[in-house]
């Protein structure tokens, strides 16, 4: 039998196992629960899926929402998760440019993505390039150091050090309507044309459906300065072209049973210019890279009774991408290699309260992922994941405990040449958040989090460059913080604060060979990162109706290279600056909107001697946004003008790839 039907085997027979237990446990199953016990279901509040807020949660939580993304103006996530503390966005510039996100200095492949509740996933190279989702149909976005802490959540949840959860929008409809329709542009620098359309429509009142789709074009010209150490020069950036067309379609539904559920498709289709590193006088490079990506994901959530609820998720992905490199020629031409990845994915969790201050968790996953590729001597990888997760959660009105223990079982399979080794592994979390006093306005809290991640396909079995005996990166991170929070009427006060300690081990790094054309990748690194966060935030309202809001993040990172017996033992690692923040500051009055924005980034070096020649210069950029609202035909219109990079500074996010000077960008709105 294939391995490909055993996954299936293997996955009936966890659903098996799981679903009965819990659902007996709970009373579900027995005679007494009949028709009866269903109508009363129906006054039961569906499942308590209580919402993190930054202020309560036993884990630090930074969230960007509503009116708060609108005000801000920006173009992509990655644009707006800069504001968030402790966070390096690898910004290779442009509107088309490759965006990663790195938080707390463990690598961008240490932070998961979550669209609606379920992972984005690569496993060729265990990178999301954030750029590619746009925020007109999103609602919220949320960073979580360690987990998110909330119950139901599938097993991959707890799988990464930090997460990243972007929150689609849903129909919501008032009383007598059935659709809506909003559709909008936004043009400015670069040559950028980007229109957007989304479509809400009631079908009844259990059904609901939306339609979100954009075309992004931009030449991505821009001026820049370059200086070689002797001379300055202006150059205009070159091949940073884009083209994408992103679609999705999704339905949303409840039933007569305390249920709910949504099916959604999504496609993304680009083709770009990678204008590359400017090097030795070399303003232009030719290379291109084409991404298809498609996936249908879905999610049904079940209660069964006021203390047993359970989720079920599901999804298949479908990526393609090209590298297209004239500059160099191979036997069969130029380079130009061509990737197929295929993932499936299916999820159970069950939430079961004992008590009204106990809950009981266990999530059990299961992902199979392949990769393709016209490479010569590839191995042409499978992998089998198997996620299970038990968790409690005790919380009294004062002191909440949260603890979670993650099962995760890797199976690799290759079709030529050598495997990596099968992994089994336990790894804990533990979470505590306490209000010392009578008033709740202040609270601690810590938390406790060992996790690894597993080598890419791309640093297993790259060929000539892999290494299948690479071990996973294992991360340690210790957390302790505060919150304090006063509400009034007329304004709001938060303060937040963490300090923190990060150990990273047997972190895999790309080291040259025999010769400079031969890389192989190693487990050479362990990095220990010592940091503190702090943020502010005030808002409220003024007698003359002036609505206001300022919000300050600060960050202290020392991340060190610790490798025993490295010559670079002690120097803080690449890209990593020891102070950065960001500042924004709003204002509303009527029909008018203000936005400043503020990001410094403090000094770092390219690599990872600390020496003269790899400094980089700290860098800060000014970003400004105006909208105004106004009636057309008795429905809403927006027009906002951003001016970014207010004071046109020129400065590199990574070394030698210039970032964009000052930029204009006008966007107008239109809701039927």
């Amino acid at each position: 039998m294939s391995i490909k039907n055993n996954r299936f085997i293997n996955l009936l027979n966890c659903l098996r196992l799981c679903f009965p237990v819990f659902a007996i446990f709970a009373g579900y199953g027995q005679e007494k629960d009949s028709v009866t016990d269903y109508r009363k279901l129906e006054e039961v509040v569906l499942w308590q899926e209580r919402k993190s807020t930054e202020h309560t949660a036993v884990v630090p939580v930074q969230q960007l929402s509503g009116e708060t993304l609108k005000r801000m103006s920006s173009l992509s996530v990655a644009d707006a998760v800069r504001y968030f503390s402790g966070v390096q966005l690898k910004d290779y510039g442009g509107v088309g440019g490759l965006k990663t996100i790195n938080v707390r200095s463990m690598g961008s492949e240490h932070t998961g993505v979550f669209y609606d509740g379920i992972r984005l996933g690569n496993a060729q190279n265990g990178q999301v390039d954030l750029g590619k989702y746009a925020l007109d149909n999103l609602e919220e976005i949320s960073l979580y150091n360690g987990q998110r802490p909330d119950a139901g959540q599938s097993a991959k949840a707890y799988a990464s050090a930090n997460t990243i959860y972007l929150q689609s929008r849903k129909p919501e409809f008032e009383e007598g309507e059935q659709w809506h329709l909003h559709s909008g542009i936004k043009t400015g620098s670069f040559g950028l044309f980007n229109p957007y359309l989304n479509l809400d429509y009631k079908i009844n009142n259990r059904l609901s459906a939306r339609v979100s789709t954009a075309y992004t074009y931009a030449h991505g010209r821009y001026k820049y300065r370059f200086t070689n150490g002797v001379y300055d020069t202006t150059a205009t950036r070159e091949n940073a072209d884009i083209r994408a067309l992103r679609l999705e379609g999704a339905l949303y539904g409840t039933t007569g049973f305390n249920s709910k559920w949504f099916v959604k498709y999504y496609h993304y289709d680009s083709e770009r210019g990678l204008p590359g590193a400017v090097v030795a006088n070399r303003f232009y490079r030719p290379q291109r890279q084409w991404d298809k990506n498609d996936f249908v994901q879905g999610e049904y959530r079940q209660q069964f009774t006021d203390r047993y609820y359970a989720v079920f998720r599901a999804k298949y992905s479908k990526d393609y991408s090209r590298y297209f490199d004239p500059e160099i020629v191979t036997t069969s031409g130029f380079l130009d290699n061509r990737y197929h990845q295929e993932s499936l994915y299916f999820s159970l969790s069950n939430s079961y309260r004992l008590t009204d201050f106990w809950k009981l968790g266990l999530a059990v996953d299961y992902e199979n992922n392949t990769l393709d590729a016209n490479l010569y001597r590839f191995a042409y990888p499978e992998r089998n994941n198997y996620l299970v997760a038990l968790t409690t959660n005790m919380d009294w009105p004062r002191l909440n405990l949260q603890g979670s223990l993650l099962s995760t079982t890797v199976k690799e399979r290759v079709r030529y040449y050598e495997r990596a080794e099968d992994r089994q592994e336990f790894t804990p979390t533990l979470m505590v958040g306490w209000q010392p006093f009578n008033s709740p306005n202040f609270r601690l809290r810590a938390y406790y989090k060992r996790i690894f991640r597993m080598p890419t396909f791309n640093d297993l079995y790259y060929t000539f460059v892999g290494n299948t005996f690479l071990n996973p990166e294992y991360t340690e991170q210790l957390n302790l913080g505060f919150s304090y929070k006063q509400q009034r009427d007329k304004y709001l006060l938060e303060f937040q604060g963490d300090v923190y300690k990060i150990g990273v081990k047997d972190k895999i790094v790309a080291v040259p060979g025999v010769n400079l054309f031969r890389w192989t990748m190693l487990n050479l690194g362990k990095v220990s990162t010592t940091g503190a966060e702090a943020r502010v935030r005030w808002s409220g309202t003024t007698v003359g109706g002036l609505t206001y809001g300022m919000q300050f993040n600060y960050t202290w990172q020392e991340a060190l290279d610790k490798t025993p017996g490295s010559s670079v033992y002690g120097n803080q690692i690449p890209y990593i600056p020891v102070h950065s923040g960001s500042a924004n500051i709003s204002a509303s009055y009527r029909k008018w909107q203000l936005n400043y924005s503020f990001i410094y980034t403090g000094e770092r070096y390219s690599q990872k001697a600390n020496i003269p020649s790899n400094y980089l210069q700290p860098w800060y950029t000014h970003d400004i946004a105006a909208r105004y609202e106004l009636k057309v035909w008795e429905n809403k219109m927006e027009l906002s003008l951003a001016v970014n990079n207010l004071l046109n500074q020129y400065y590199d996010v990574i070394k030698n790839f210039p970032m964009p000077g000052r930029s204009y960008r006008l966007t107008i709105n239109y809701t039927l």
